[in-house]
């Protein structure tokens, strides 16, 4: 400075501040790092600065160090090569598909896939002149028989997660290549912890960090995840071009969940293996789709690529029951919330009518789905929950 610092106004001196605070500094906490303005210290940086280039500060939309913390952290988890960021689950949909797609183009998404990313698909292909078509999760190595000269992109989500269905991955994965089309997964029910998608050849990885990551039920947050860089260049741009960003407040969140979120994923698959092994003997319960179990769909696959399950899981109630009657039952729980975003402490339950959501598979069964979230709570309560509202349908 020019000018001593106590020769200026004291509005100046609050608006450049003159900070003395001393080095060496450490916690195990991540610094957050709050930034719209990145302060360059000459015109020459800036005009040397290049999107490409991780390793240039440009604008805190695009990263700021707390979310490259972060992504960095993700990615070594999931183990892929780069990770982006978006405000949600959803978010990192719209970003693969913005990314990668343009008129003209087909996407190929399976049929149990995740409700907003279905509708994405309806909106892409009456809004953008984007064709989605629905093909059957257990397909398998016959999508080769779907595959268009325009099929850009084949969606995967393995398990789905209402109904649990696990693909057969590498089946899909190997046909994509034959083809030259580029797969994509969402990870969430895994976490990234139970399945790595890489190593079966998945091309891009989504993750819905709300889940599991935070673990506090109250962040919004997703990740696009890549080995491959020119794929992960190409997501990053449409990032720029849609004004995505993410809160370094809440990325802090989600770094201080990351520690204890391989702890937190096998006590939830404990209690909610335990608990569907029970649920299973109640001759109230039509089926049980867990993937470990070896009737539910997949299961050989489940086994094969996977190494836990984590606390989601769904049933379905004999069908002498009425929708009428489930709904009774859930709302009689006192332990189980009625909620969607899953993997927090809470245990969450929710009714669902397949047969609406399906277009290109069959539903095998007449009963009413439901889905359970096994929390943190004492598998003991939660049993005795289920069981007395199990009672009210008699």
């Amino acid at each position: 400075m020019n000018q001593s610092d106590s020769s200026r106004a004291l509005q100046t001196r609050i608006v450049n501040p003159q900070d003395d605070i001393t080095p060496g500094f450490e916690s195990f906490a991540a610094p957050v790092t709050r930034a719209s303005t990145v302060v360059f210290p000459d015109l020459a940086t800036v005009r040397g600065l290049d999107w490409k280039n991780d390793a240039q500060w440009r604008y805190g939309l695009h990263a700021t160090p707390t979310s490259t913390m972060l992504m960095q952290r993700l990615a070594d988890i999931e183990g892929g090569e780069h990770a982006l960021l978006q405000p949600s689950g959803l978010s990192s949909i719209s970003n693969v598909y913005f990314g990668l797609l343009k008129a003209g183009d087909d996407v190929l998404i399976p049929d149990n896939v995740y409700s907003p990313n279905r509708d994405h698909g309806d909106w892409l292909a009456r809004d953008f002149g984007i064709t989605a078509r629905y093909y059957d999760p257990m397909i398998g190595a016959g999508i080769e028989a779907l595959i268009r000269p325009q099929t850009k992109l084949i969606w995967l989500e393995a398990p789905g997660s209402v109904t649990m269905e696990v693909p057969d991955v590498p089946a899909i994965t190997a046909v994509a290549r034959k083809h030259n089309v580029l797969t994509a997964i969402d990870n969430t029910w895994s976490a990234g912890l139970a399945f790595k998608p890489f190593d079966h050849g998945v091309d891009i990885s989504v993750q819905a960090l709300t889940k599991y990551q935070s673990g506090g039920s109250d962040v919004l947050m997703g990740a696009t995840i890549t080995r491959d860089r020119d794929l992960y260049l190409k997501i990053k741009l449409a990032r720029m071009r849609l004004g995505i960003g993410v809160s370094s407040d809440d990325c802090s969140l989600v770094l201080r969940g990351l520690p204890s979120m391989k702890v937190r994923f096998d006590a939830h698959d404990r209690a909610a293996l335990s608990l569907a092994q029970w649920l299973k003997t109640r001759s109230e319960i039509a089926a049980m789709l867990h993937p470990a179990f070896e009737d539910c769909p997949g299961h050989e696959f489940y086994k094969r690529d996977f190494t836990g399950a984590g606390g989601l899981f769904s049933v379905v109630f004999d069908e002498r029951y009425s929708p009428a009657q489930i709904d009774a039952f859930c709302e009689s729980l006192e332990l189980f919330a009625l909620g969607w975003s899953w993997g927090g402490a809470r245990s969450l339950v929710m009714p669902y009518d397949i047969a609406s959501m399906r277009t290109a598979a069959s539903w095998p069964y007449r009963g009413t789905l439901v889905r359970f979230y096994i929390g943190l709570e004492d598998e003991a309560d939660l049993r005795a929950d289920i069981e007395r509202a199990l009672a009210t349908l008699a």
